[in-house]
C-alpha cells in the first residue's frame, strides 16, 4: 500500500507501516534502531515508577482494601486509550504519536495543544525525578549538595540519550530490568507470606475483610482513589513511541498495546492486592519516606535484611528510569511540534543518529530551570505550580486519544476497517465510557482540596497555550503559503 498525501482533513487511508516508520523525519539506519528485547522492557518497565513503590501507600490508606478496585478501574481506563492508540499507531506509527493523529483526526488545534501539554508535563517529570534523584544521592554522599547531583543526574542521561535511540534503548533495558525483577520477587514472596508458606509468615488473607471490612471508608472511595492512582499509569504510551524507533514498528507496537492489561493486573493490581493481603490497611505507616514505603515494610516483614537499602536502591533506578525516559519522551515530541510548525523549525535537527539533538537539549533546559527554582527559591511556589499545572495532562491525553480514534474510524472505509491489524472493540461506545470516566475523575477531583489545586493549575497552563494558537495558526498558514509557492516555482511549465 502506498502511502498517501496528507489534504486538509488527514490521510484518506491508513499508511502502511513500511512508509509511516519514517514519519517526522527519522531516516537512521536499521543497525541503530531499537532491537525487540528493547521494545519489550520498555513496554514492561516503563510505567514502574516511585507512584507505585512509595506513592500506592496513600492510596491504601486512605481507601483501605479497597484501593485494589482504585488500580483495576484506573489500569481499565488506561487500558482503552491505550487499545485506541494502538489502532492508529499499528495502521500508522509515527514519531510524536497521538499528537501526530490529532492533527489528521481533529485538526492542528488539538495537535498544537496535546504536544505542548504532553512536552510540559515530561519537562515537569524532568525536574521532579532530578531533584528526587538528587536528594537520594546526597544520603548517599553528602559532600556534594543535592541540587548538584540533580545536575549531574540530568548530564549523564542528556549523555544516553544524545548518543543514539539504541543507547537510550540499552539504558533503560537494564534500568527497567531491575524494576520488573524487583516487583517480580516481591510478588512471589508475597503470596507465599499472605498463604503463609514463608518461614514465620501466618495466614493472613483475611486481612482483605478484617480491620473494618474490603471498604472500610465506603465503595465511593475507590472511586476517589482513582483519581489518585490514574496518573501513576501514565508514562504507558512510550512504549508506542519507542516502537515506533525500532526495527519493526508494527509489531512492536501490537506488542506494547496488546500485552498492557496483563502488565497493569500483574504489576499494580497484584502489587497492591499482596500489600493489604499481607499487612492489615489500618497498620500501614505513611509514607514519608523511602524507609516507611509500603514496598519497604512489606519486605522487613518478610525478614529480609536491609529491606530499606534495598528498597531505596530500587527506587532511586525507578528514579533515574523516568528521567531516562522522560527525556526520550519530552525530544521526541518536542521534534514532533517542530516537524509539524508548532514549534521553531531549528528544532527538528537531528544528527546522524536520527537525535532529535536540539529538541533534546531544549527540553533539558525547561527542566534543569524547573530544578534550578526549586533549590533556589523553594517558597515561591514556581515549582509547585509546575508540578500541579502538570497534573491533568494524563487525562487530557486520554481524551485526545479516545475522541481522534473515533474521527480516524469514521473517515475508512468498510473494507480499511475490516483490514486493521488492531482494532478498537465495540466503538465508539468505549470511547464514550473512557471520555466519561475522565470527566467523572475531574469531578472527583474537584472536591478535595489538593485536586482543586490541580485542576485550576492545569487549566491556567492550557490557557496560556489557547492564548498563543493564534500566532502559531498565523504562522502555519504562511508556512504553507510558502510551500506552495516553492512548488510552483520548482514545477516546471
Amino acid at each position: 500500500m502506498a502511502a498517501q498525501e496528507p489534504t486538509a482533513s488527514g490521510w484518506d487511508r491508513p499508511v502502511s507501516p513500511e512508509t509511516s516508520a519514517g514519519l517526522g523525519g527519522v531516516t537512521h539506519a536499521k543497525s541503530k534502531k531499537l532491537r525487540p528485547r528493547h521494545v519489550t522492557m520498555i513496554t514492561l518497565g516503563g510505567i514502574i515508577g516511585a507512584s507505585l513503590f512509595v506513592g500506592s501507600g496513600n492510596v491504601v490508606r486512605a481507601v483501605g482494601p479497597a484501593a485494589v478496585l482504585s488500580y483495576l478501574i484506573g489500569g481499565l481506563l488506561v487500558f482503552l486509550a491505550m487499545r485506541m492508540l494502538g489502532e492508529m499507531a499499528a495502521s500508522r506509527p509515527a514519531i510524536g504519536s497521538f499528537m501526530e493523529y490529532a492533527r489528521v483526526g481533529l485538526g492542528d488545534w488539538a495537535a498544537y495543544l496535546v504536544g505542548w501539554l504532553y512536552w510540559y508535563f515530561w519537562v515537569g517529570v524532568l525536574a521532579y525525578e532530578a531533584v528526587l534523584g538528587g536528594e537520594t544521592m546526597h544520603t548517599w554522599f553528602p559532600a556534594i549538595p543535592s541540587w548538584g547531583w540533580s545536575l549531574f543526574l540530568l548530564a549523564v542521561f542528556v549523555g544516553t540519550n544524545i548518543i543514539s535511540v539504541r543507547t537510550f534503548g540499552e539504558v533503560e533495558f537494564w534500568l527497567a530490568s531491575v524494576k520488573v525483577l524487583a516487583i517480580v520477587v516481591f510478588l512471589g514472596a508475597g503470596t507465599l507470606f499472605a498463604l503463609g508458606l514463608w518461614p514465620n509468615a501466618t495466614f493472613s488473607v483475611p486481612n482483605l475483610w478484617e480491620h473494618g471490612g474490603f471498604a472500610p471508608n465506603g465503595v465511593g472511595t475507590a472511586l476517589t482513589g482513582v483519581a489518585l492512582v490514574i496518573f501513576s499509569y501514565f508514562g504507558t504510551e512510550i512504549a508506542v513511541m519507542a516502537a515506533a524507533e525500532s526495527e519493526d514498528p508494527a509489531k512492536g507496537i501490537r506488542q506494547a498495546t496488546s500485552t498492557i492489561i496483563w502488565r497493569i493486573l500483574l504489576f499494580f493490581v497484584g502489587s497492591v492486592l499482596i500489600i493489604v493481603t499481607v499487612v492489615p490497611w489500618n497498620e500501614l505507616p505513611e509514607p514519608t519516606d523511602v524507609a516507611n514505603a509500603p514496598f519497604t515494610y512489606v519486605l522487613s516483614l518478610f525478614g529480609i535484611p536491609g529491606a530499606a537499602v534495598i528498597m531505596q536502591l530500587v527506587i532511586f533506578t525507578a528514579v533515574i528510569s523516568v528521567l531516562n525516559s522522560g527525556l526520550y519522551s519530552a525530544s521526541r515530541m518536542f521534534a514532533a511540534l517542530a516537524d509539524k510548525g508548532f514549534a521553531p523549525k531549528a528544532v527538528t535537527k537531528r544528527s546522524r543518529n536520527g537525535v532529535p539533538v536540539l529538541a533534546l537539549l531544549a527540553s533539558t533546559v525547561g527542566g534543569l530551570l524547573a530544578t534550578l527554582v526549586n533549590f533556589i527559591a523553594p517558597g515561591s511556589g514556581i515549582f509547585d505550580f509546575i508540578m500541579n499545572s502538570a497534573g491533568l495532562v494524563a487525562l487530557f491525553v486520554y481524551v485526545f486519544i479516545a475522541l481522534t480514534q473515533m474521527r480516524l474510524r469514521q473517515k475508512m472505509t468498510p473494507e480499511e476497517v475490516a483490514g486493521l491489524k488492531l482494532r478498537m472493540w465495540l466503538h465508539p461506545w468505549l470511547n464514550i465510557l473512557l471520555v466519561a470516566g475522565i470527566l467523572a475523575i475531574f469531578v472527583i477531583m474537584l472536591t478535595t482540596e489538593s485536586g482543586r489545586t490541580q485542576v485550576w493549575a492545569s487549566l491556567i497552563a492550557t490557557g496560556v497555550l489557547v492564548l498563543f494558537w493564534p500566532l502559531v495558526r498565523r504562522n502555519l498558514a504562511k508556512r504553507r503559503t510558502d510551500r506552495v509557492d516553492a512548488d510552483a516555482v520548482s514545477t516546471p511549465v
